[in-house]
């Protein structure tokens, strides 16, 4: 330990996870307040920024490990003024979620994968649980932080031994290994082809 009045050598607050580390986290949802029923944004958890955005506000903490309690904060996009990239790109990242918490197999299309990457709104999103892929952006003063933009789905060989669990096969011959995350344990999804349902995370 350096001398009581020479800070030199004292850790940085600021020091980042090293990108691409894999970490279970959990998404923490900080309500922005914002609803529009049209689109199925409801329950008060998305945030409008100021130049028309619409987002959700996640807050991720690593759950286990060498970086268990830190906190990484990212938002998810769900609408731009600008075009359809950042919702796209949120789109992608809730389904990446969605494969990894409930042992999902990205390419499985059975008729119970698909039920399992449907929410019924976004309180089905806060508080879960998943193997995500660290990444390091920049803030809105240039400076780097820690950002998350994928998750780890089954496929990945490192899954299994991070998240705790052995990964659900809905397709073949499989058995169903951790019946804590089948699909009927979730709430249940709206049929896709309603009328006027709103389905950006379906």
């Amino acid at each position: 330990m350096g001398s009581w009045n020479d800070f030199n050598d004292a850790q940085s607050n600021t020091n980042l996870i090293p990108k691409g580390t894999l970490a279970k986290v959990r998404l923490t949802i900080r309500p922005g307040g914002f609803d529009d029923a049209a689109q199925g944004w409801t329950g008060g958890y998305a945030t409008r920024g100021s130049t028309g955005a619409v987002y959700l506000n996640g807050e991720f903490t690593v759950t286990e490990g060498q970086y268990a309690r830190r906190k990484i904060f990212t938002l998810i996009g769900l609408h731009s003024p600008k075009g359809a990239d950042w919702a796209n790109m949120g789109r992608s990242l809730v389904r990446g979620m969605l494969n990894s918490a409930r042992g999902i197999f990205d390419k499985d299309m059975s008729p119970e994968a698909q039920a399992a990457r449907c929410i019924g709104g976004f309180a089905d999103l806060d508080g879960i649980e998943f193997v995500a892929r660290i990444d390091v952006g920049t803030d809105a003063s240039g400076e780097d932080k820690n950002e998350i933009r994928s998750a780890v789905t089954p496929d990945h060989r490192d899954y299994a031994q991070i998240m705790g669990t052995a990964p659900l096969q809905f397709s073949g011959n499989a058995t169903q290994q951790n019946a804590a995350a089948t699909p009927s344990s979730n709430p249940p999804a709206a049929s896709p082809g309603a009328p006027g349902r709103p389905s950006w995370a379906q």
